[in-house]
């Protein structure tokens, strides 16, 4: 049976591999990126909504996690800000995520969809979900993380209309 050196024995070769670029090559706390803001912070105005679909995956891109701090975001500014899951996007709607029992994390940011939305609702944003999307994916309903709103299917259209008549800001993510 072969064995393993320890971390701390390394070849030459990689000795010299780490030492041909000083590292780090910046300390700890560098500024790398500038800070100008390009655009006025805006806030709501009196009535305005912002709606966001969600058609994304939990976990597997960070396209359903953004979209639901983007509508934070926005709930904070003032607007009536809804999330509405459907397809893919469902599973991010699920209360039993967690691994070895729900709620636990198998890994650093597995409840971060989760407490999110749970933030979000607590704040006073509406979140829905998809009954078909669900469905798709044999996800129950009474799984649902506490406040999300079930859905039609043909609601997903006809929330689209509703916020679009209400002159809402429209978030559209999508993940294939």
């Amino acid at each position: 049976m072969a064995t393993i050196a320890p971390p701390n024995q390394i070849t030459e070769a990689e000795q010299a591999s780490i030492a041909e670029i000083a590292h780090p090559s910046l300390p700890a706390g560098s500024t790398l990126y500038g800070s100008t803001k390009i655009f006025p912070d805006y806030q709501a105005e009196s009535g305005e909504s912002y709606l966001t679909l969600v058609h994304g995956i939990a976990h597997e891109s960070s396209v359903s996690f953004v979209a639901i701090l983007q509508a934070t975001r926005a709930l904070r500014k003032g607007f009536e800000s809804a999330l509405y899951f459907y397809g893919p996007g469902a599973m991010n709607c699920m209360a039993t995520r967690g691994f070895p029992t729900t709620g636990d994390s198998a890994f650093p940011g597995e409840q971060n969809i989760n407490n999110q939305l749970a933030t979000f609702i607590k704040e006073g944003g509406k979140v829905y979900c998809c009954r078909f999307g669900l469905s798709l994916h044999g996800l129950r309903e009474e799984d649902l993380i506490e406040g999300v709103i079930p859905a039609h299917p043909l609601d997903v259209q006809d929330a689209l209309i509703h916020y679009a008549r209400k002159g809402a800001i429209i978030n559209s993510t999508y993940m294939v």
